[in-house]
């Protein structure tokens, strides 16, 4: 069974995200901050990790950066869903690692296209 990571402050965005992923048949794990979601990724090794960037303490484009250089989670594939929609926030994002970007709200046909592009 497919392993997804949310990192994620917001409990709605969590409730969201969880909800389509589990309708589609994924095991989910989550995290509130980027410090819990390093942390809970080295535990757990969860096929892909979906990145909130807006969080307090570690941000987002900060934890996908050290989870990517860490040679424990660099494997992991990392996708950023955040409300930051300039292209300047994406290629950025893309700069730290992050294999896709979406903006939200993130619609479910989206997301699953990219998770299944990125672990089949």
């Amino acid at each position: 069974m497919t392993h997804i990571l949310i990192v994620d402050d917001s409990p709605t965005e969590l409730y969201v995200l969880q909800g389509i992923l589990e309708r589609n048949g994924i095991k989910v794990s989550s995290a509130k901050s980027g410090e819990e979601g390093i942390v809970r990724a080295k535990e757990l090794m969860p096929d892909l990790i979906l990145m909130d960037v807006v969080m307090p303490g570690l941000n987002g484009f900060q934890a996908t950066r050290h989870l990517t250089k860490d040679p424990a989670t660099a494997a992991i594939p990392v996708v950023m869903v955040t409300t930051k929609d300039q292209e300047t926030d994406k290629i950025w994002g893309m700069r730290q690692g992050a294999k896709e970007y979406l903006v939200k709200p993130v619609k479910e046909a989206d997301l699953m296209r990219v998770i299944r592009s990125l672990i089949g």
